[in-house]
């Protein structure tokens, strides 16, 4: 940089997967950032290990998903296994057509996806990164946020977005205490690849097993993950020894057939922020949120942080947004958490039952459960809607919150692809003709003007244009039939998205669609206030 050092938008805190993603979205939606990170290269070796379709969604955000998706599998599924070794619990792969264009769960490698991520900023004018660098002071004023280096740079942002993990700084610097969640256990992890073929599970394991409670995860390509709960009289420097750690994993698998590519001892930690923000500061990620991996949750729950502030943050800066939308982000996203935290820990104590007689019992309630139909098979339908925030508090609200489905269209140009890839990152009114965007009053044509909305007529049939197709609007056809059932599933004719492809609401009349607009406008120019 040369001259007077600039006033960022946004200065970042952190360029692991959360920051770096937040990094490619800021900048796609035209602001300007600068990016901190105390460690000059990427960590080498796996950690996080799950995601979801969601998350391949962010990623297809911000320009990237078709490189990350190498870098990937699709997840198995999961059998949970009790005392006598056979299943008790399972989890299957949700059938396609998969409602987000992606495959709703998998595995991936953390080093080339954040390889990726970062190469998406690289480059980039709108975006200064600092490598090597920590912060060590933060001072809020009332109109920017001044951030202090290692080496005596002083950078200046009108917001401050703390991604920095875990051990956040950020967190640290404002005195924000962490909420207790009440679980807290001792875990060694295990990365292997795999050298020779060898026979394993061909699904994901949980051994849910007294004597020593145990995960299996199948990781992309040779990537293989074992979990092994650390028991009582066992310590973490023991525990993590590299003789005791070929002890313990010798029972799952021939040694002379991996190669160990990581272990550590991890604490699984249930944790929550008190408050996510202060002043012109926020927190994102592990800064703010820690969860047990039972659920596979943890990065994604990063992941949506950032696709759910990155928006509103572009609202407010670049289309004169009120500022009470921000307040919004912790509102919609700190519940999300804690809802996922509760299951990952109910997961977690599933699994990690360290007393026989109780481990039993548990083996004959979710084995009866299963052989009756009772128990939910799909992974996906344990993650939480939306309750609150930017979306239809109408009287028949169904579906806000819940996320919009991504169908396969063909363009004009005969080309195929994903519907996120050929609109607009903004807010959409999607419909499966043209009768149902006639619905729109001029006022409320001109207010979705105003939010930069777009207008799109999504047919499930390569008939000719609907000559009732009015200016400004744009027409696809859906090769999956994806959106036409769900329209039809939820008795609706038009649906009202957000940005980060989250439903506002549905409408299935004009009355209810125009409402829908306006209430979408009183939230972003600051006649809602945010309720808490």
């Amino acid at each position: 940089m040369t001259g007077a050092s600039p006033v960022y938008d946004a200065a970042i805190v952190g360029f692991g997967p959360v920051g770096a993603t937040l990094a490619n979205l800021l900048t796609r939606a035209g602001l300007r950032i600068a990016v901190v990170e105390a460690a000059r290269e990427i960590y080498d070796k796996p950690r996080a290990i799950t995601l979801d379709h969601e998350v391949m969604r962010i990623f297809q955000a911000c320009g990237l998903a078709d490189k990350i998706a190498p870098f990937t599998t699709p997840h198995p599924g999961t059998d949970y296994l009790g005392v006598d070794g056979k299943i008790i619990k399972r989890f299957d792969p949700l059938p396609p057509p998969h409602p987000l264009g992606w495959p709703p769960t998998g595995t991936f490698l953390q080093p080339e996806v954040e390889r990726l991520l970062r190469a998406g900023i690289a480059g980039n004018a709108a975006a200064d990164v600092f490598l090597g660098d920590a912060a060590v002071a933060l001072q809020l004023s009332r109109e920017t946020v001044a951030l202090t280096l290692a080496d005596g740079r002083v950078l200046r942002a009108r917001y401050a977005l703390g991604c920095d993990g875990a051990n956040s700084f950020v967190r640290r610097e404002l005195g924000i205490p962490l909420e207790d969640l009440a679980f807290d256990e001792w875990w060694m992890v295990v990365d292997v690849r795999l050298t020779p073929p060898v026979e394993l599970p061909t699904k994901c394991v949980q051994y849910c097993w007294p004597s020593r409670p145990a995960t299996f995860v199948i990781g992309p390509g040779n990537l293989r993950r074992w979990e092994i709960k650390m028991l009582r009289g066992e310590t973490p420097e023991e525990f993590g020894r590299p003789e005791n750690v070929k002890r313990l994993l010798a029972p799952f698998v021939d040694l002379e057939s991996v190669e160990i590519w990581r272990s550590a001892v991890y604490r699984f930690h249930a944790l929550l922020a008190e408050r996510w923000s202060e002043g012109r500061v926020y927190l994102l990620g592990d800064a703010c949120h820690q969860t047990p991996p039972f659920l596979g949750q943890g990065m994604c729950a990063g992941m949506r942080d950032a696709s759910n502030f990155a928006w509103k943050l572009a609202a407010v800066l670049r289309d004169g947004a009120s500022e009470r939308l921000l307040q919004t982000y912790e509102q919609e996203r700190k519940p999300h958490v804690r809802a996922l935290v509760a299951t990952a820990k109910e997961f977690g104590q599933i699994i990690g039952e360290l007393d026989p007689a109780a481990a039993r019992q548990r083996d004959d309630r979710l084995r009866t459960e299963l052989e009756q139909g009772q128990a939910e098979t799909i992974r996906q339908r344990f993650i939480p809607d939306l309750a609150g925030g930017v979306i239809d508090r109408g009287p028949d609200a169904k579906v806000a919150g819940s996320l919009f489905v991504q169908p396969r269209v063909k363009s004009p140009d005969g080309a195929e692809r994903l519907l996120d890839d050929v609109v607009s990152p903004h807010f959409l009114i999607v419909t499966g003709a043209a009768r149902a965007q006639a619905w729109l009053t001029p006022a409320s044509a001109e207010k979705w003007g105003r939010l930069r909305g777009e207008r799109l007529i999504v047919r499930s049939s390569s008939r000719a244009p609907d000559p009732a197709m009015g200016a400004g609007m744009r027409e696809f056809v859906e090769t999956d039939g994806l959106l036409a059932e769900w329209l039809a599933r939820h008795q609706a004719a038009a649906a009202v998205v957000r940005p980060d492809r989250y439903v506002f609401g549905l409408a299935d009349s004009p009355d209810v669609l125009n409402r829908l607009v306006s209430d979408v406008y009183d939230h972003i120019f600051g006649t809602v206030r945010a309720i808490q």
